[in-house]
């Protein structure tokens, strides 16, 4: 069971942004020197996926332009400088109907392979490259699953914003079958403090469950939904927790935007090192503005 194709859902509103995603896709701000959606696709084409379908919308034009394989204005032919190298197609989500509406899009891609969802707006770190994503291949592929999901601890309060799952019996190190999975339950009903990490890989069977499926929370086809009725059918379903180390970086509102693009332009190699001296004196000076302002004029020494 060789995961090849992937699909990215890139169709949303991004409204708590608001007014940054006015005219720029929440997909395409930068975190550190790269759109979150390029981290996203150089994630998952280190794991192995040769061919990705991107879910956009009417306002995501930018998107699409950003995977052309056209040159860019002043790019020289010999100009080497992206790593992608998977092949990209696009299809639009005419309305806003959830996520589990736009990984329905992408049944004629996907045909009958098993596949890989990656959202657009977030990128998951590892110090091995590609780390979540190659554990949940390889996992899917050694207990026959029929999903697999990466997950990660939240506080109480994360419940409350992602799809919480219910875990049963650990199958390897790392691999937890699943009993059950609620769509933001809140405090009182989540059944552990697991949330769903943004990426999956699916049997296509969740095709025929997302059809059946009613509109859930927010009146939106919820791919939570489907997955559950894929457990209540007795298929297996795993998750594969993020271990010490890894993060997600989440272009979701403006709190965990900034936190990863501070995370990730401070970590970069090349701005790194002066961008995290610039941040330490700036701390300093708002906590104590006896301190030097790090953005006034200073005479060279």
């Amino acid at each position: 069971m060789h995961v090849t194709k992937a699909v990215v859902p890139a169709a949303g509103l991004g409204t708590r942004l608001y007014p940054v995603t006015r005219s720029q896709p929440k997909e395409m701000l930068p975190l550190g020197t790269r759109p979150a959606i390029q981290g996203a696709a150089e994630e998952i084409e280190g794991a192995g996926i040769t061919d990705v379908l991107l879910i956009t919308s009417a306002a995501k034009r930018a998107v699409e332009d950003h995977f052309d394989p056209r040159q860019s204005p002043g790019q020289s032919a010999d100009d080497d400088s992206s790593p992608l190298t998977a092949r990209y197609y696009c299809t639009r989500q005419a309305e806003p109907r959830g996520l589990g509406d736009a990984v329905l899009h992408a049944r004629g891609f996907v045909g009958d392979n098993h596949f890989l969802v990656a959202l657009g707006d977030c990128v998951l770190i590892s110090d091995e490259p590609s780390g979540p994503v190659k554990r949940m291949v390889q996992a899917h592929a050694q207990f026959e699953a029929d999903a697999t999901i990466c997950v990660q601890t939240v506080n109480a309060a994360g419940t409350s914003r992602y799809g919480i799952v219910e875990p049963g019996d650990g199958l390897a190190d790392g691999v937890i079958a699943l009993t059950d999975i609620v769509e933001k339950p809140g405090p009182e009903a989540a059944p552990s403090r697991l949330a769903v990490a943004a990426r999956y890989i699916f049997s296509p069977r969740i095709f025929e469950l997302l059809e059946e499926v009613q509109p859930g929370y927010g009146e939106e086809i919820q791919l939570t939904d489907a997955i559950r009725a894929m457990i209540a059918e007795g298929r297996r379903v795993l998750a594969i927790p993020l271990q010490p180390g890894e993060h997600r970086l989440d272009v979701g509102n403006f709190n965990s935007y900034g936190r990863a693009f501070m995370r990730s332009i401070l970590t970069d190699r090349e701005y790194g090192p002066d961008l995290r001296e610039y941040a330490a004196e700036l701390v300093q000076y708002l906590a104590d503005d006896s301190q030097p302002d790090p953005d006034a004029p200073r005479e060279e020494s």
